[in-house]
């Protein structure tokens, strides 16, 4: 008679290694996050978050060093586009009115 399980015979089990989980590294800064995001957000406040993150990185060792630097150059461009852009549409349409002389009564 033949054997009503079509299975075959279960193949001996290789011995699994034993999970090692990576050391995790220093953590990020939180700080040095809110950094960069706060630089597009709100520039200044990314610029002076970016700096008290550098400082506490500098004594806590913790890393995430790139992202502050990154929060404070990203504050400052933005800011100075910001001051551009109001200053170009404040003192151009000054000068456009200036030019034409004003009005002829």
């Amino acid at each position: 008679m033949t054997d009503p399980t079509p299975y075959s015979e279960p193949q001996p089990q290789q011995p699994q290694q034993p999970y090692n989980a990576q050391p995790a590294g220093p953590k990020t800064n939180v700080l040095a996050i809110i950094a960069l995001i706060g630089g597009f957000v709100v520039p200044l406040a990314g610029i002076i978050v970016g700096f008290i993150a550098l400082n506490q990185i500098k004594t806590t060792g913790e890393a995430g060093r790139g992202l502050a630097i990154g929060g404070i150059v990203v504050g400052f461009v933005v800011g100075a586009l910001t001051l551009l852009i109001i200053a170009v549409s404040v003192i151009l349409p000054l000068v456009l009115v200036g030019s034409y002389g004003g009005y002829n009564y």
